[in-house]
């Protein structure tokens, strides 16, 4: 069995409010990509993905893509 630990991060206050509304499996999602993430062993097979994300990321807003229409996206 893990043993899971509380951490506090600082977040804006759209992300806190967005946590705070999550339905409890995004939230334990979320937790563990945050695990992964912070995984020592893993950080550079994670950092090569977090500049892939950001990148891909650079070019949806470049060619126009928001953060409602990316909501309206993943609600569909």
């Amino acid at each position: 069995m893990q043993i899971s630990e509380e951490i506090t991060i600082k977040v804006s206050s759209r992300a806190a409010q967005a946590y705070q509304k999550a339905t409890e499996h995004k939230k334990q999602s979320l937790a563990k990509l945050v695990s992964l993430f912070l995984r020592e062993d893993m950080n550079e097979e994670i950092d090569f993905l977090g500049k892939l994300m950001d990148e891909i990321s650079d070019r949806a807003v470049y060619r126009g893509l928001t953060p409602e229409i990316l909501e309206t996206i993943l609600n569909e």
